[in-house]
């Protein structure tokens, strides 16, 4: 039986993360499982990848210490000796409306950067020894907010913008070796923005990008884990794409 493949998936003790980790576990991966506080949520993940016959591990890390990113790596290589996929899924952001100029400062941008844009720069530069010996697949995941300048707060879509520019320069520095791919979400269901926006918004929120979706529906963590894993584990020769996943709701007139 050939040696499995490895994945590290940032932010995966619940939503998207949570939910690659499950996919790849059913796609014979071994998998890293990584927290910044959610414990218990980790290790829930580990339990459904390991009744699913893979080895798994939880590792607490912080993206934005590099420290911590270069242990999360090791982590990787130290329990099965190479890393194929990196998913940078790790993320936060300060709720705040975009024409709330007051409503952010620079702490709050220092904060959001330091893990949606460094720390997925960290996590790259971490993996890329290990990855350039065999080849492999990194997946960035940012948002439709750093396309069209919507979501959360400026704050976040600034930060999600500066992956895209990471995202198309490790593509172009990292072949042939690795592949560089980034995906965009658009609203996706989930405990993430039912928190940080509240029941009664987050409802009318999703009703809204409902109506605007061509397809009539918003993403969820398992649609949007599927088009991860094409980046991941398929994709052959692509490198330096990001795909907008928002059932068509930012569709041109």
């Amino acid at each position: 039986m050939a040696e499995r493949k490895v994945i590290i998936v940032t932010g995966s003790s619940s939503g998207i993360g949570a939910e690659v980790a499950r996919l790849a576990a059913r796609h014979d991966y071994n998998v890293v499982v990584n927290y910044a506080s959610n414990a218990a949520g980790a290790e829930a993940v580990v339990g459904d990848c390991t009744e699913l016959g893979v080895e798994a591990i939880a590792v607490r890390a912080d993206v934005a210490d590099d420290a911590d990113c270069r242990r999360l790596a090791a982590a990787a290589t130290d329990a099965w000796g190479s890393i194929d996929v990196l998913v940078n899924n790790a993320g936060t952001t300060k709720f705040c409306a975009h024409a709330d100029l007051e409503g952010l400062d620079a702490e709050d941008f220092h904060h959001l950067y330091s893990v949606n844009t460094v720390g997925a720069f960290q996590m790259i530069r971490a993996v890329v020894p290990d990855m350039k010996k065999t080849g492999g697949a990194i997946v960035n995941v940012a948002s439709v907010a750093g396309l069209i300048g919507v979501g959360s707060s400026l704050a976040y879509a600034c930060s999600k913008a500066g992956l895209l520019a990471i995202n198309l320069s490790m593509a172009r520095n990292l072949g042939p070796e690795i592949r560089v791919n980034a995906v965009y979400p658009g609203f996706v269901e989930g405990d993430w923005l039912r928190e940080g926006l509240g029941d009664e918004m987050y409802e009318g929120v999703r009703q809204h990008y409902r109506d605007l979706a061509a397809t009539g529906e918003v993403m969820t963590p398992q649609t949007v884990a599927q088009n991860i894993w094409y980046f991941a584990d398929g994709a052959p020769n692509v490198t330096g794409e990001h795909v907008l996943m928002d059932g068509g709701a930012t569709l041109p007139y």
